[in-house]
């Protein structure tokens, strides 16, 4: 049979033919996201000159609230718009957003010790981030839906290896994105490694639409109340739209303002929170009131896990340019940016590696459970910040650390993503009640909009400057990147092994053996 084919169920490689276009949209749709986070850090510091501080309070604002957006943009699509059009939606908005950012302006001067920002791009930039934040939200949630949904049935073997293959696409848009836009930005100007992320956004649209026929139950669950006329006269679906522009606009003042959106965030957990455990407890049986139980606990451990994963963006990119020797044998140097490639390139290497080996180990009955992965996940973070650690103890006078050491925590960290994001995904997927999985799809990412506001508090710790335009030399702030680095790979091993601890009570919770994890969603065995 060929690999690739016009058969619905198998025409990608053995799975569904309407992966592919999930695939390459994502992976698009991604190249333009990590483009444009692997210049933004650096981009805040060097041209805008923000602290280190402030960058980092930006930076988590912006990707906290990338990731708390898929929370509505689940809920909408749930109840009215239906997948495939929020998506839609989602990517012309993340079209309008990246190419905003390819409007850089003149660098920022210190003018009589005061810093003085071209206007108006600095707002340019924060509108164009705004943007992007509301496209993610329609996009990211129910993207990854669309994936769960191609495959009928909860215990089909092919989904677990089907999320790895669609986590492998993400990561082979960053991989390129990466190289390219951060090797493009540093080196001939920020404008042509942002233009270049929106050229991805928009191969990543096209690629999508191409693909509607593919996809399965991804259409507005009522079309008739979608286009029902409102009290202005309007149409349900055209007040999406309008809202969504509204949405943009107050992202453009939210991403200032770093304690709004902390605070914002914690009503939106408590709210979110005590609606998943209302209904839980009011409008599930025992055993989806089990599952949902593993469900919080994971996604609260995964919070643990991407706020130290994250400082990939922040305080790892400004360690990388403050104490690392970027020199590659000698040939040419590393831009900065481009030493976050390590995450991408490793996920594209052992992401076969590890979907075939889940495969194995199941067959043989020695697959660790979802609960323990967290923990094996969790446990080479830590030992990430560890190898740093050991790497920076060994630099020389110059304060600068070898390339290798940033590889091997990339590294590390990179498996403990593999053990831990493709199976999240699909344990959402399956352990989710079937009539709010979008929304509680959007959970796993507003867990992810913690991590990455308490990522933000971490860099601070680790900042090597506080007043703007002025940094620490590289023997000044080694050791502050080192005692931050030591902490959180003693927090990590202490969570890992607790985790895997009480692991094996989360598995007898998630009730594996129970009949439906062997039915189709039609009832039929």
């Amino acid at each position: 049979m060929a690999l690739i084919s016009n058969d619905p169920e198998r025409g990608f490689f053995g799975h569904p033919r309407g992966l592919a276009p999930l695939f390459f949209a994502e992976m698009w749709e991604r190249f333009s996201f990590y483009g444009m986070r692997a210049l933004l850090t650096l981009y805040l510091v060097k041209h805008f000159l923000y602290s280190d501080e402030m960058a980092g309070f930006i930076y988590a604002s912006y990707a906290s609230l990338n990731y708390a957006m898929p929370v509505i943009g689940g809920v909408i699509a749930d109840r009215y718009l239906g997948n495939r059009k929020a998506v839609m939606l989602g990517a012309i908005l993340l079209v309008c957003g990246h190419i905003g950012m390819a409007f850089e302006g003149s660098p920022a001067q210190i003018i009589d010790g005061v810093i003085v920002r071209q206007s108006p791009y600095d707002q340019i930039m924060f509108l164009s981030l705004a943007f992007i934040i509301v496209g993610v939200g329609f996009l990211k949630s129910n993207i990854s839906t669309m994936v769960g949904k191609l495959y009928p049935s909860k215990d089909d073997p092919r989904r677990d290896p089907g999320y790895t293959i669609f986590y492998m696409g993400v990561n082979l848009g960053s991989f390129f994105s990466t190289i390219a836009c951060g090797y493009l930005g540093e080196t001939y100007g920020w404008a042509y490694g942002f233009g270049l992320a929106g050229i991805g956004m928009v191969a990543g649209l096209v690629v999508f639409a191409r693909g509607t026929q593919w996809y399965r139950n991804a259409e507005p669950p009522n079309p008739a109340q979608l286009k029902a006329r409102t009290a202005i006269g309007l149409s349900r679906e055209a007040m999406i739209y309008v809202g969504a522009v509204a949405a943009v606009l107050i992202n453009w003042q939210l991403v200032q303002w770093h304690a709004v959106v902390g605070s914002l965030l914690l009503v939106i957990v408590a709210v979110v929170l005590a609606g998943i455990l209302w209904f839980s407890l009011t409008q599930c049986s025992k055993i989806e009131r089990d599952r949902m139980v593993v469900v919080l606990v994971l996604t609260c451990l995964s919070v643990v896990f991407w706020t130290l994963f994250e400082q990939a963006g922040t305080s790892l990119t400004l360690f990388a340019d403050r104490n690392s020797d970027r020199s590659f044998f000698g040939l040419f140097i590393v831009p900065a940016s481009v030493v976050q490639v390590f995450n991408p390139m490793f996920i594209v290497l052992l992401a076969p590696v590890f979907s075939w080996g889940w495969v194995k180990l199941a067959q043989k009955g020695w697959e660790p459970s979802t609960p323990m992965k967290f923990a094996l996940a969790i446990l080479q973070v830590g030992l990430g910040f560890g190898a740093l650690v050991f790497g920076a103890s060994l630099a020389g006078e110059d304060a600068q650390t070898g390339l290798f050491w940033l590889a091997l925590g990339y590294l590390l960290h990179t498996t403990g993503e593999l053990c831990l994001s493709p199976v999240g995904l699909s344990m959402i997927s399956r352990l989710s009640v079937a009539r709010i999985t979008a929304m509680v799809m959007g959970v796993w990412f507003l867990a992810s909009a913690g991590a990455h506001f308490l990522a933000g508090w971490v860099a601070a710790l680790a900042s090597t400057s506080t007043e703007p335009g002025k940094v620490m030399t590289a023997q000044e702030s080694l050791p502050v990147y080192s005692g931050v680095f030591w902490d959180l790979f003693i927090g990590a091993t202490v969570i890992a092994v607790l985790v895997a601890l009480v692991s094996p009570f989360l598995r007898k919770l998630m009730h594996m053996d129970a009949a439906d994890m062997h039915t189709s969603k039609n009832g039929k065995k």
